[in-house]
């Protein structure tokens, strides 16, 4: 598949609180180099972000907007933190990543999605988010005892209703949230090594679990879907999703 695009910008993030990070910005930038592009003549721009500091996503959004334009918005990055712990805001870490940032994000940048032709956003939620009902009373896991995987899941069940919700305010642009299948990537090792152990010779390769966000940020066909839907990829090799 070639990439017919112009400019790509990268974005990726370090965050303060997590003790190491998946990729190193070497290995990110070394990752651009590779990318199936249709000239070597593209530019391509690497962001380095912490989407667990609103200040800085906002700074980052502000700055975007002055210098680039923004057909696709993939929202991929997000962790997995297992004990309760606060940022420097006083926010729970997981939600202020994967929810907050996410939301803070993408509503900056809907203004400019909206100046150009067939502008999309998709958001990579997870399949663990199918065991938790959306739950606008503890958003910050403060009532319950702390279990690190069920407030991830229900971080990406927020995730899948902001989807919904920016779908129906925003016509202009194609949204959709999807799982991309258990994928044997550094963040499902480092976060859920029993799971890993257990089906690791199972897990999709880092290219499959990738196809899914690539068919609806590039094909006409999912332009086609209602916008605000979830897509689900293979939960495991020989597995189906819907």
């Amino acid at each position: 598949m070639n990439l017919h695009v112009k400019t790509l910008s990268l974005m990726t993030w370090r965050s303060r609180f997590l003790e190491e990070s998946f990729w190193s910005l070497e290995e990110t930038a070394a990752l651009a180099k590779q990318l199936p592009l249709k000239s070597p003549s593209e530019n391509i721009f690497l962001h380095i972000v912490d989407l667990s500091d609103p200040k800085q996503i906002w700074k980052f959004v502000e700055n975007f907007k002055q210098e680039h334009k923004l057909h696709v918005l993939i929202n991929n990055a997000g962790c997995m933190v297992n004990k309760r712990e606060l940022t420097e805001d006083g926010l729970e870490k997981n939600f202020a990543a994967n929810t907050l940032g996410v939301y803070i994000l993408t509503t900056g940048l809907i203004p400019v999605l909206e100046k150009e032709h067939d502008p999309r956003v998709i958001t990579v939620s997870s399949g663990g988010m199918l065991v938790q009902k959306l739950n606008t009373n503890d958003l910050q896991s403060e009532r319950t005892p702390f279990d690190g995987t069920m407030v991830y899941a229900q971080n990406k069940r927020q995730q899948v209703v902001l989807t919904e919700r920016w779908a129906q305010g925003h016509p202009a642009i194609h949204f959709s949230s999807m799982h991309p299948g258990w994928a044997d990537t550094p963040g499902v090792r480092q976060a859920m090594p029993g799971f890993h152990a257990r089906f690791g010779d199972r897990l999709r390769s880092e290219a499959q679990g990738a196809d899914t966000m690539l068919w609806l940020a590039l094909s006409s066909a999912a332009a086609a879907q209602p916008s605000g839907r979830f897509f689900q990829g293979d939960f495991l090799p020989g597995c189906e999703g819907s």
